[in-house]
């Protein structure tokens, strides 16, 4: 009998093995009154689509989940759900504080601002009212400050510009958060980019596709030093 190991390389998904990942999906909601929100029309579906993909690889994933449809979910999978964009906030610095993470893909569309001032009890609607609306902290700037040497993979959203136009102000995004890899999306019809941090650019033309090709570079990724 041949008692020599076998030199074969290792597959590659388990790199990502025992791995832990976190990650956000979904919407935010930020209060106009006691019962109303300003929303997004977020679904979660990228984040999920990963969290299983990941999962499958033997990843541990922890997914902080937005007011979105979650269903059939691993049970493998970690879940914390959230609501409001204060909520988020918490509950991934809390998070980030008690645990360390191997990679983080922040992929949540997160709200970009809040009324002036919250409104107790509910607006009547008979009357017109003005919201005033101040912009709301990056959190994506909480998570490179709590979790320092994690792979951070972030996300631009932009519409009506070029795809030139978007892969720039994704890298821009990108430099100024310090992120291992940016994902530039827009939607109807959906169209995404995966840039990493020497502008390498992989365009992707379905959320399934993008998660298919995102693993294959976390893959790659997950063992390079910050």
């Amino acid at each position: 009998m041949d008692t020599k190991k076998s030199h074969r390389p290792q597959a590659t998904g388990h790199r990502l093995k025992n791995k832990k990942i976190l990650i956000t999906a979904g919407p935010t909601w930020v209060p106009i009154d006691s019962v109303r929100v300003i929303s997004n029309i977020a679904s979660g579906e990228t984040g999920i689509l990963l969290a299983e993909k990941l999962n499958n690889l033997g990843a541990k994933v922890t997914l902080l989940m937005g007011p979105g449809r979650v269903c059939c979910l691993n049970k493998k999978i970690r879940l914390i759900p959230f609501s409001f964009f204060d909520e988020l906030r918490s509950k991934l610095r809390k998070e980030l504080q008690s645990r360390s993470y191997d990679i983080i893909i922040h992929s949540a569309a997160v709200s970009d601002f809040k009324t002036q001032r919250l409104i107790k009890g509910k607006l009547n609607s008979d009357k017109t009212y003005n919201l005033r609306l101040l912009p709301l902290p990056k959190i994506i700037q909480d998570i490179r400050r709590l979790a320092r040497v994690a792979k951070i993979v972030m996300f631009k959203l932009e519409q009506n510009i070029s795809d030139k136009a978007l892969i720039e102000r994704a890298k821009i995004a990108q430099i100024k958060a310090n992120a291992h890899l940016v994902v530039a999306n827009r939607l109807d019809p959906y169209r995404a980019f995966i840039i990493d941090r020497k502008g390498k650019t992989i365009s992707v033309k379905s959320k399934n596709d993008l998660a298919i090709k995102l693993t294959k570079i976390l893959k790659l990724i997950s063992r390079l030093k910050r």
